[in-house]
């Protein structure tokens, strides 16, 4: 068993996959808390030149702005408009943004005071992602986002802030959230029986209760959650009632929490909506963070068998530090790749001179891997070679490699998804209420000053 990480695979490329995958869970935040960004730029000044600004909320000891709760109220009503909604009162949807406004202020200062730090590598690859996404190269982004009337270098920092609160609730919530082997035999053993193969989309409105809620507090939100319920189930809009009363951090989405098996959902929510039918809605369910109502929107039956290309791979990590600059570090592997040409063994001269702790022992080999494993320096190299190649050295954040290319393969990877996916789904059915909490215990520690 390895020691540590291997460079571009495991732990450490789980900040690399992370910041992808952070890319993709961003976008839907970043409509909200980046779109705006034009508008900031536009916003009307003073007779006198200065800009004008007020503080909409004081928050331990940072603000929030009036010009960016308007600017994402701006935000929001157009893209409710363009999906040709009603739009609630300005007053409750101001309300619902300044909410979320401070919870992000509350989790980026704590952001700062635990360390977390987003390399600009990492907000590269998840520009890069957004680029591929819409055809674009990286180049590219600048000019794409000036024609949107979208500043890139303030696009940049909110997409750097918006993965920084991410990773900061990968450390305090996800990291937090236990699944053992057992719960993982147990879920694929029911899902044979049962033949668990559907998806349900679902929209979800949280009433959430305040830590040590008062019998009056307790009260008054069981009235609200009767009334909300009440109203969704005679038909009002579900969405709107979400961004008008959800404190969930999916409210100002109308609730959706997207396409999940029963397996993913929360599991005091899995037996009420596998019970459901489409377009139903469920009474309102008690939970530590409050009451929680829930439409089925609609259900599906998703797919089996999984088939990928592998590829074994071995690498020399050399990095560069105070003594060896880039240069230097990059002839060594010249010479190294030059020995290993003319005769010597790869895997003894990775065992003596790699600086990569999680596959040094084993003669620099990294086993079987899967496509988007490695970090994309890496990964377009190994697509590159033939097999038993030995590439030139090659640059990636974590220093420079060769790499060799030990053989190729289509795999049956059906249960190492298998058990991949019960993990994610067993995880994700703790999560949104481990986070609400968590959300919760956040604000009632910090001082919050409403001023609007």
């Amino acid at each position: 068993m390895r020691q540590g990480p291997a460079p571009g695979l495991d732990t450490r490329t789980m900040h690399l996959r992370l910041s992808r995958s952070l890319a993709a869970a961003a976008l839907a935040a970043l409509a909200v808390l980046v779109a705006g960004l034009a508008g900031a730029q536009t916003r009307e000044l003073a007779s006198r030149g200065v800009l004008l600004d007020r503080i909409a909320a004081v928050v331990n000891d940072g603000v929030v702005l009036k010009s960016e709760l308007d600017d994402q109220t701006d935000t929001v009503v157009q893209r409710i408009e363009q999906q040709n909604k009603e739009v609630p009162p300005l007053s409750v949807l101001r309300q619902q943004i300044l909410d979320r406004l401070v919870l992000q202020e509350i989790q980026w200062q704590r952001a700062n005071r635990v360390g977390i730090k987003v390399s600009d590598e990492m907000v590269n690859d998840a520009l890069q992602e957004m680029a591929t996404r819409n055809k674009l190269t990286l180049s590219q982004m600048p000019e794409a986002l000036e024609r949107q009337g979208i500043n890139y270098a303030n696009y940049r920092e909110s997409l750097r802030k918006e993965i920084a609160l991410q990773i900061l609730r990968q450390r305090d919530v996800i990291s937090h959230i236990v699944v053992t082997p057992r719960e993982i035999e147990q879920y694929l053993t029911h899902q044979a029986k049962t033949g668990d193969n559907v998806e349900y989309n679902v929209a979800h409105i949280l009433l959430s209760l305040p830590l040590g809620a008062t019998p009056e507090q307790i009260e008054k939100v069981t009235s609200r959650a009767k009334e909300v319920h009440e109203r969704a189930a005679q038909g009002e809009d579900f969405a709107q009632l979400a961004i008008a009363y959800s404190n969930s951090q999916t409210a100002l989405e109308g609730g959706q929490l997207g396409w999940k098996k029963s397996s993913q959902l929360p599991s005091f929510l899995a037996d009420t909506v596998t019970a459901m039918q489409p377009g139903t809605v469920s009474e309102p369910l008690r939970t530590p963070s409050g009451f929680h109502i829930v439409k089925l929107i609609d259900k599906r039956t998703s797919a089996a068998q999984v088939m990928v290309n592998q590829v074994h791979v071995r690498h020399i990590l050399m990095k560069p530090d105070e003594i060896q600059d880039d240069q230097t570090v990059r002839q060594k592997l010249v010479e190294l790749r030059a020995r290993i040409l003319a005769g010597d063994d790869f895997a003894a001269i990775a065992s003596a001179a790699s600086q990569d702790p999680g596959s040094a022992a084993d003669g620099g080999d990294l086993g079987w891997t899967n496509p988007g494993t490695f970090v994309p320096e890496f990964e377009h190299v190994v697509t590159a070679l033939q097999e038993n190649e030995i590439s030139e050295p090659v640059r990636t954040q974590y220093g420079w490699h060769i790499i060799q290319v030990l053989g190729r393969r289509v795999h049956d990877n059906t249960k190492e998804q298998q058990q991949q996916l019960a993990f994610e789904a067993l995880r994700d059915s703790k999560l949104d209420e481990e986070t609400e909490i968590w959300l919760r215990h956040l604000k009632d520690e910090a001082y919050v000053d409403l001023k609007m």
